[in-house]
C-alpha cells in the first residue's frame, strides 16, 4: 500500500476521529473540551437536513457550511481525504476479492435516496441521521463495538490476573492506564446494538461487489457533495479514458462507470495520477460551466423520490400519542417536535451519560424517534450536576446549559404509587427516595402519621409526597426504589401532547 497524500490524510483524520471518539467519554472531569461531534458539525447532510426541517440556522453548524463552500470550489474531497467511514472502506476493500457488480444499485438509486430524505425534511421530519455515514459509524461503535471492547479487555484482564497470581501488581499500572484513557467508563449494552452493527457490516459487505460501493451508489452525504462538486473549479484532465490505455478504470474507486469521468463521483483521491504509466493525468483549475459531460438524473427518479419522501414523512409522523406522552427526554428539551427535528441520532449523549440513564428509543415514539435518546429512570438517572449530554450534542437538540440552569431543567415529575409504596401498601417505613433526592430543599418529603399496621400495632409512618415545584424529574428516586419490578415512585413527563411544558397540580400530603 503506497502512502499517497490522500491516504496520509485519510489515516490522519481516521486517527483524529478515533481519538475524539475515545475522548467523548466521562474521564473524571465535568467538561469535555474535544468531542467527536466536530465531524457532525462539518457534515453537509446534517446541515442541509437541519435547515430544511428546522427552518432556521444554528452557529454550531457553521463548519458544515464551510465544507459546502469548499466542495463547490475543490470538488468532493471530503469523501476521499477526510471521511472516516470512507477510510475504513478503503482499508477493507484492499483485502476483499471482488465479484460481479450489483446492477440493482445503479440507475440513480443514490439520487432517489437523497431526494427522499430532503423532501422528508421539508415536511419537518429529520431522518438524515439514519443514513448519514458518520452517524452509522458512531452508532455501531457506541452501541456495540466499544462496549464489546471494554467487556473483552476487562474479561481478559481478569483471566490474566488469575494466571499470573502474585505478579499481577506489576501490571496494575497498565490496566489503570487502559481504564482511565481508553476503555468505556462503565459497562453498558444498548438496545438496537445489533441493528447498528448490521447496518455498518452491510456497508462493508457491499465491497465484495465493487470498490466504494456504498459511496458510489448509496451514500446520501456523498451524493449531496457530488452534486455540489459539479460546480467545482478543480478538474481532472483528460476527462475521458485514454484510447490506448484505460487503466484509470481499474485504479479509480468511484467514477469511471463509462469511458467518461463522472465528475460528481470523483473523490479527488488522485490515484489515477499517481498510477498513470504515461504521466498524462493532472488536476487543474478550469471553468466549471464549460464541460462535455451531460448530467441530468431521470425526471422519474426525482419525482419518485419526492413522492416517496412525502409518503415516508406521513408514515414516520404516525406515533402512539399515549406512548409518546410517557417518554422522558434529556434535560433542557422542551419540545418533542423541535428535539426530533434537530436530533441526528448519533448516540453521543448516551455514550457520555454519567449514570447510564439514556438509551436509544426503539419504537416508543414511533418510527420517527428510532435511535433518539430516551431517559429510563429504572435503569439510570440524570446526575444533578452533570451537563455532559448537552456538551456533546452536535446540533443543540440537547441544549448545553450552565450547571445552575441544568439543575432547574424539567425532565419530568415524580409521582408516588400508593399501591406499591411500602409505607402506604405495607405499613412499613422506607425513606430511600427522600434520602437520595438531590434537590437541596428536598423535592420528596414526608407526612408523619400514626396508623395501625397489619399486626394491629400502632406505628409511626413516614408517607412520602412530592413537592412538584421543586422536582426536576431526575429519576434517582425511581432508580433507587427498593420495590422489586415496577418502582413505587415513577417519573412522568411534564409535557402536553403538543410538546409544551406545563406545571402539574401538586401532590397533596397523605391525609390532607
Amino acid at each position: 500500500m503506497k502512502l499517497t497524500a490522500a491516504r496520509f490524510s485519510q489515516l490522519l483524520f481516521l486517527g483524529i476521529f478515533l481519538v475524539l471518539f475515545v475522548l467523548t467519554e466521562y474521564r473524571g472531569k465535568d467538561e469535555i473540551p474535544l468531542a467527536v461531534n466536530s465531524f457532525f458539525r462539518a457534515d453537509a447532510l446534517v446541515v442541509v437536513s437541519y435547515l430544511l426541517a428546522e427552518k432556521s440556522f444554528s452557529p454550531l453548524l457553521l463548519p458544515g457550511l464551510i465544507l459546502i463552500v469548499s466542495t463547490v470550489f475543490l470538488g468532493r474531497f471530503f469523501c476521499g481525504w477526510l471521511c472516516p467511514l470512507g477510510t475504513i472502506i478503503d482499508l477493507v476493500t484492499e483485502r476483499i476479492r471482488k465479484t460481479a457488480p450489483l446492477g440493482v444499485l445503479k440507475s440513480y438509486l443514490k439520487y432517489y435516496l437523497l431526494v427522499c430524505l430532503l423532501v422528508v425534511s421539508l415536511f419537518n421530519l429529520n431522518l438524515a441521521g439514519l443514513l448519514d455515514p458518520i452517524a452509522i459509524l458512531i452508532r455501531a461503535m457506541t452501541f456495540f463495538l466499544y462496549p464489546v471492547l471494554g467487556e473483552s479487555v476487562r474479561g481478559a484482564w481478569v483471566g490474566l490476573y488469575g494466571l499470573i497470581g502474585e505478579q499481577r501488581d506489576h501490571l496494575s499500572f497498565l490496566y489503570s492506564f487502559l481504564k482511565d484513557y481508553l476503555l468505556p467508563f462503565r459497562e453498558t449494552f444498548y438496545p438496537l446494538a445489533f441493528i447498528s452493527l448490521l447496518l455498518f457490516s452491510g456497508i462493508l459487505f457491499l465491497e465484495r461487489y465493487e470498490k466504494r460501493n456504498w459511496c458510489r451508489n448509496l451514500c446520501p452525504l456523498g451524493t449531496l457533495l457530488g452534486l455540489m462538486a459539479r460546480f467545482s473549479f478543480f478538474r481532472r484532465l483528460p476527462g475521458k479514458l485514454c484510447p490506448d490505455c484505460g487503466d484509470c478504470r481499474q485504479h479509480c474507486p468511484t467514477t469511471f462507470d463509462t469511458d467518461i469521468l463522472q465528475k460528481q463521483d470523483c473523490i479527488i483521491c488522485l490515484d489515477c495520477g499517481v498510477k498513470c504509466r504515461f504521466d498524462r493525468v493532472r488536476f487543474s483549475l478550469r471553468n466549471p460551466f464549460v464541460s462535455d459531460q451531460r448530467f441530468m438524473p431521470d425526471r422519474r427518479v426525482l419525482l419518485t423520490g419526492a413522492l416517496s419522501g412525502f409518503v415516508v414523512s406521513r408514515v414516520f409522523s404516525y406515533t402512539d400519542v399515549h406512548a409518546r406522552e410517557r417518554l422522558l427526554r434529556p434535560p433542557g428539551v422542551r419540545s418533542e417536535e423541535e428535539f426530533l427535528r434537530k436530533c441526528v441520532r448519533c448516540g453521543e449523549c448516551m455514550k457520555v451519560c454519567l449514570r447510564n440513564a439514556l438509551y436509544p428509543a426503539v419504537l416508543q415514539s414511533g418510527l420517527y424517534g428510532i435511535f433518539s435518546p430516551v431517559l429510563i429512570p429504572r435503569s439510570g438517572y440524570c446526575e444533578y450536576n452533570c451537563t455532559l449530554c448537552g456538551q456533546v450534542c452536535p446540533t443543540g437538540a440537547i441544549p448545553h446549559l450552565p450547571v445552575q440552569d441544568k439543575k432547574k431543567a424539567l425532565i419530568g415529575i415524580a409521582v408516588v404509587d400508593r399501591n406499591h409504596c411500602l409505607p402506604f401498601a405495607k405499613r412499613t417505613n422506607c425513606i430511600v427516595c427522600e434520602e437520595h433526592c438531590p434537590i437541596p430543599n428536598k423535592a420528596i418529603r414526608f407526612e408523619v402519621v400514626q396508623e395501625k399496621n397489619y399486626e394491629g400495632r400502632t406505628v409511626t409512618l413516614k408517607k412520602p409526597y412530592v413537592v412538584d415545584n421543586l422536582c426536576n424529574g431526575c429519576g434517582i428516586c425511581e432508580y433507587v426504589c427498593p420495590v422489586d419490578g415496577k418502582a413505587a415512585i415513577e417519573v412522568f413527563p411534564r409535557k402536553t401532547p403538543s410538546g409544551s411544558t406545563q406545571d402539574l397540580p401538586a401532590q397533596e400530603p397523605y391525609g390532607m
